[in-house]
């Protein structure tokens, strides 16, 4: 009987064993990604990655803003190598911080712009967002549009929408019309733009798209994916894209203002090597087209095509500002905004 108990024991000790272990940790190389990226993008994309490579992606999610509180109250002793976030203000924030160091790679030279990357090297575009006008097209023809510029005369009072002014996307915006029209300039436009709404400003870029088809207003500013990925699930919205600033002379035909989500290496990272070979291979063909195929942006690199619900609005000219402007210039956009009442 002694024996039998002893034996009960031990298989009980054995299962107990089996069912309170921990996963065994993952073997090989392992990179920790702080991003502000949505988990149903990257994972896929760190999946392949890791799949191609043999290097596992361990990854923390949360807003721009905490993870850079983050990696800046760490300091060197941060466990993460990269830092993937969204907007060119975010990063040069990043950056002037200090949490990012300089990489170079011939790599990254040859797939990404010179416009889309820090000029030091401290982070790299990965996508592209373009923010653009959009408009009812049961109520607006295109050949009423024009430009950014355009959306601050009276012929738009009542009809236009917008998003807050508190969303990162709205205020490299403006940073861009400070470059392009003066500060005088892009205050007055914006002035006009808060005289001109239809309703107070959203909280995303949905809404404004839901507002237009609802009748609540003619036009709008958006990025590019928002209203693709509507367009995916409704093709019947009757809301167009109109590619602002491309004709006329001088800015008013600068081009469509874009912006760029983007990766970093952090300074604390332990491993660079690893790290540089994930941030080249964003910019490689299979996460580039990830990024046009699962959440509707436009790759960096050229030598990838959007995908087709995208192209089929066609080629646009870009503003060629160097997006490092945009955050230098976030905070003169901010109070811009804030004087005029843009909320």
């Amino acid at each position: 009987m002694m024996r039998n108990i002893a034996l009960i024991v031990v298989a009980t000790l054995v299962l107990a064993a089996c069912g309170n272990s921990e996963p065994p940790a993952a073997k090989g190389p392992e990179l920790v990604i702080y991003s502000s990226r949505i988990e149903q993008l990257i994972k896929p994309i760190f999946d392949d990655f890791t799949k191609e490579t043999g290097i596992n992606i361990r990854y923390v999610t949360d807003e721009a803003g905490p993870l850079l509180a983050r990696l800046k109250a760490e300091g060197e002793n941060s466990p993460a190598d990269m830092l993937i976030t969204v907007d060119a203000g975010n990063l040069w924030h990043a950056a002037e911080m200090g949490v990012l160091q300089p990489v170079q790679s011939e790599v990254l030279t040859n797939n990404i712009p010179p416009a889309l990357r820090d000029e030091q090297g401290r982070w790299y575009g990965v996508s592209i967002r373009a923010r653009t006008i959009i408009y009812s097209t049961e109520r607006v023809k295109p050949e009423e549009l024009a430009g950014y510029e355009d959306l601050a005369d009276p012929k738009w009072n009542g009809r236009l929408c917008l998003r807050t002014s508190k969303k990162v996307y709205n205020q490299s915006l403006v940073a861009s019309m400070i470059v392009a029209l003066g500060a005088d300039k892009a205050e007055e436009t914006v002035g006009a733009w808060v005289n001109n709404l239809a309703v107070a400003p959203f909280a995303n870029d949905n809404k404004v798209v839901e507002a237009i088809d609802a009748g609540q207003c003619d036009v709008g500013l958006v990025n590019t994916y928002y209203l693709a990925r509507m367009l995916a699930d409704n093709p019947d919205l009757p809301v167009g894209l109109f590619w602002a600033n491309q004709a006329g002379e001088g800015v008013a035909a600068r081009g469509t203002h874009v912006n760029v989500s983007g990766a970093g290496i952090t300074k604390a990272s332990k491993h660079k090597e690893d790290a540089l070979r994930l941030l080249e291979w964003l910019s490689g063909p299979s996460a580039q087209y990830d990024f046009a195929h699962l959440n509707q942006e436009y790759p960096v690199n050229d030598k990838t095509a959007p995908s087709e619900l995208i192209e089929q609005w066609g080629s646009f000219k870009a503003d060629t500002m160097p997006l490092s402007e945009a955050g230098r210039l976030q905070g003169d956009a901010i109070r811009i905004m804030d004087r005029q009442g843009y909320r």
